[in-house]
């Protein structure tokens, strides 16, 4: 039997007009100390973005949700956090901030394979 290690995810939240605090949720973070793992997948539904707001610019929302991942990925799609562990990165994109994509509270939970966790929240969750 896999042994289950603390994971810890956020969603990532796409608000097209923080003025009006709406959004809905276009991806998930996970990060698993034990396995040195942190890994963002991300799902856009258009529909529900320009429902929301029918002038929201799809490519730069699109562009953010990928800069996550990049970052979540390491190496030069990183930018300056390639040199950072993964529990570093995490952190860094968990902060809260004020922008079209947002990241969620924490939630924790137990799991034998962070990756497989992070596609199975991303479908509970997200899709």
């Amino acid at each position: 039997m896999n042994e289950r290690n603390v994971f810890e995810y956020a969603l990532l939240r796409v608000v097209p007009r923080v003025e009006r605090g709406e959004c809905f949720n276009a991806g998930v973070l996970v990060y698993c100390r034990a396995h040195s793992f942190v890994a963002a997948r991300t799902h856009l539904d258009e529909n529900k973005l320009l429902a929301l707001d029918p002038d929201a610019d799809v490519v730069g929302v699109r562009a953010a949700l990928r800069a996550v991942e990049g970052v979540c990925s390491g190496g030069k799609a990183a930018g300056q956090a390639a040199g950072d562990d993964a529990g570093r990165r995490f952190r860094w994109l968990i902060a809260p901030r004020s922008t079209v994509v947002q990241p969620g509270p924490v939630h924790t939970g137990l799991t034998a394979d962070p990756e497989a966790e992070t596609e199975r929240l991303l479908q509970l969750l997200v899709r």
